[in-house]
């Protein structure tokens, strides 16, 4: 079956590139493992296919349904998601470069750049993008070839409008990078608001199951397009076969469960706010929260993420944490399991001094798709033992 811009989106997540097999009829594609492919002779590509590394029937399968989602018309997955974003920026910067960031990202992409592109002559300032002002002076000052954002960010949910930096970047000639992670192709389409390039943490909410890590980039730009692609095929950073088949299974769900997500996240957010033990509830669906009018202009929905900052600080977070019984205390986050991650010791330890840091009273839930009851019950009992 093929897909059009008319279908919906749970229509163009179950078809899109998973045309039946053509020998057997088989509604489900096989996976492809091979590494390599006959040739009609020296030369004769068939439907272009050679090698592994440059190209992959099923991961191609996966970059059609990633970029009919996203809005794009390129679209390649990477083994990672720091995997993807070292790709581009290597497609994109050279020494004497600057990179503008946000102040609440991903820590691993700010110590991407930070230490590993700094080593190479590439210079990184994070702010508050909320301040557009502020960004407009710091384009003026910096000149930067990048301006890197996350909505919402992680882990302190802030959300930022992707329409108005972008248009402010774009005036200045600067590339738009989104991080799409905690909010899908479901929930928004950075694409549609101006953005240049999509990026995925593709181990979390498209696997959505926690059994593969892979990464993705999605855009519109043929030349820049080539440029990523000749990164990812000259450097191998390439998902697997199975680990594409894997991705691709979980997206064709991403809709009911990222509804399942954000009702579920939204009770245990509710169910926080005014508790004793919680100084703040970090939600965009919280009317209090102070993205929330953006957040609803931009997304479809608020996401399966919600961070707490505990009144007891760091040690009332160690205990919460370690006291919970249905979420699981573990990295990484968007599978159909709830977990906890205490992102000053776990995934944010590596910003630790820095403009980035996580105040230890604060503690992130990836909030799964079990009984809304069950998980807010968790949250209470943890709650009720600090």
């Amino acid at each position: 079956m093929t897909t059009n811009d008319n279908h919906g989106f749970s229509t163009r997540a179950i078809h899109a590139g998973q045309t039946p097999d053509e020998t057997t009829g088989a509604v489900i594609p096989p996976v492809h493992f091979s590494t390599t492919y006959a040739q009609d002779g020296i030369g004769g590509l068939r439907n272009g296919y050679e090698y592994g590394r440059g190209t992959n029937p099923t991961r191609d399968a996966l970059q059609q349904q990633l970029a009919e989602l996203e809005g794009g018309t390129h679209a390649l997955s990477f083994a990672s998601g720091l995997a993807a974003e070292d790709a581009l920026l290597r497609a994109v910067l050279e020494p004497g470069n600057h990179v503008l960031m946000g102040d609440d990202v991903y820590g691993g992409t700010h110590r991407l750049v930070r230490r590993i592109f700094g080593q190479w002559g590439i210079g990184l300032t994070t702010m508050d993008f909320s301040d557009l002002d502020g960004v407009r002076t710091m384009i003026g000052q910096l000149a930067p070839k990048v301006l890197w954002l996350e909505t919402p960010s992680n882990p302190l949910m802030k959300v930022t409008d992707v329409a108005a930096l972008a248009e402010i970047a774009h005036d200045a000639g600067i590339l738009v990078v989104v991080d799409n992670t905690f909010a899908t192709p479901y929930l928004q389409t950075p694409l549609a608001l101006g953005a240049d390039v999509v990026v995925h943490s593709t181990t979390k909410y498209l696997g959505g199951h926690s059994d593969v890590v892979g990464g993705a980039l999605v855009l519109n730009d043929d030349e820049l397009a080539s440029r990523v692609g000749f990164q990812q095929f000259a450097a191998g950073a390439v998902s697997g076969p199975m680990d594409a088949w894997l991705t691709t299974r979980g997206i064709k769900t991403l809709a009911v469960r990222m509804d399942r997500h954000c009702h579920n996240a939204q009770a245990v957010a509710e169910a926080m706010v005014g508790h004793a033990g919680v100084a703040r509830v970090l939600y965009p669906g919280l009317d209090s929260h102070p993205g929330h009018e953006l957040a609803a202009r931009q997304m479809r929905g608020f996401g399966g993420m919600v961070s707490l900052d505990l009144t007891g600080g760091e040690g009332a977070a160690r205990r919460f944490c370690e006291s919970l019984e249905v979420f699981t205390l573990a990295e990484s986050l968007g599978g159909v399991e709830s977990l906890v991650n205490y992102p000053s010791e776990m995934t944010h330890a590596s910003v630790r001094g820095t403009a980035l840091e996580v105040p230890a009273s604060i503690v992130r839930l990836s909030v799964g798709i079990e009984d809304a009851a069950d998980l807010v019950a968790d949250v209470e009992q943890a709650l009720a033992r600090l």
